[in-house]
C-alpha cells in the first residue's frame, strides 16, 4: 500500500469512526506496520497480515476508543498481543503513558522493538500474566485499564479491578454489542457501575464493535 492510499484510508476510517488524529499520526502508523509485518515474517504475531486489514483491524479498531482515552494520564493494556490498543493510542496521545502486558514472550519483544523504533516515550511492555495480584506480577496500576476482546466480559470484571488506580475506569473494546441492561447486571456482579457504553462499526468491514467504559461503585 502506497504512502498516499494509507493517509487517505486513515482520514476516512477516522472520520467513519468520528475521530481525528494529528498529522503525525499516519507516517508513524506506517512505521508500525512496516515493523509489524516486517516481524510478523519471522515471528507469527498476528493472522491479520493484509496492509488494508492492519490499518482497519487493529489501527483503525484502536484509535476508535480515543473518546474513552483521551485525557487520561496512564493506559494499562493487558492482553496486548502485538500492542493493540496501546500503540496505536500512545502515537495518537503522546502524553499517555502507557504500559502493554502479555503472557507471550515474542510478542512483548516486538512491543518493545517497536516502541525504540517509533522512539515511543513512556511506553512500558511487560511479559507477565495478569491474575489478580499486580504487587507480585510487577504490573503497575493505571488510572485507565484496557483490553480488547482479551477474555468474557464477566471475567474480565471480575479481574480488572485489581489494576486500576483509585478513581479510575476499565474500559472493555468488546465485539458484538451487549444491551445496557446486560451490561449493568455484569457490572452490577463485580461492585462496579456502566459509566458508557457505546457501539460502533469498523468503517470499511462493517464489523461490529463495542466499547463499555466501567467504575467501582
Amino acid at each position: 500500500m502506497d504512502n498516499n492510499r494509507f493517509d487517505d484510508l486513515l482520514a476516512s476510517g477516522c472520520q467513519a469512526l468520528g475521530v481525528s488524529v494529528g498529522s503525525d499520526v499516519g507516517p508513524r502508523l506506517q512505521q508500525l506496520m512496516a515493523e509489524l509485518l516486517k516481524w510478523n515474517a519471522k515471528v507469527n504475531l498476528t493472522a491479520i497480515t493484509a496492509p488494508e486489514e492492519v490499518l482497519e483491524k487493529h489501527f483503525l479498531d484502536s484509535l476508535a476508543v480515543l473518546p474513552e482515552v483521551t485525557g487520561a494520564a496512564s493506559l494499562l493494556d493487558l492482553g496486548a498481543g502485538a500492542g493493540f490498543p496501546g500503540l496505536p493510542l500512545k502515537i495518537a496521545l503522546p502524553s499517555l503513558g502507557v504500559t502493554l502486558v502479555d503472557t507471550v514472550g515474542k510478542k512483548v519483544a516486538f512491543i518493545k522493538a517497536a516502541a525504540a523504533s517509533l522512539r515511543l516515550q513512556g511506553v512500558r511492555g511487560l511479559h507477565a500474566r495478569a491474575e489478580g495480584q499486580p504487587e507480585t506480577e510487577g504490573i503497575p496500576r493505571a488510572e485507565l485499564l484496557i483490553a480488547r476482546a482479551f477474555m468474557d466480559l464477566p471475567d474480565w470484571l471480575g479481574l480488572a479491578p485489581a489494576y486500576v488506580a483509585e478513581g479510575g475506569r476499565v474500559v472493555a473494546m468488546l465485539g458484538k454489542a451487549q444491551t445496557d441492561a446486560e451490561l449493568a447486571a455484569r457490572a452490577e456482579e463485580r461492585a462496579l457501575c456502566v459509566v458508557s457504553a457505546r457501539a460502533y462499526r469498523l468503517p470499511f468491514s462493517g464489523a461490529e464493535r463495542q466499547v463499555a467504559v466501567f467504575a467501582r461503585r
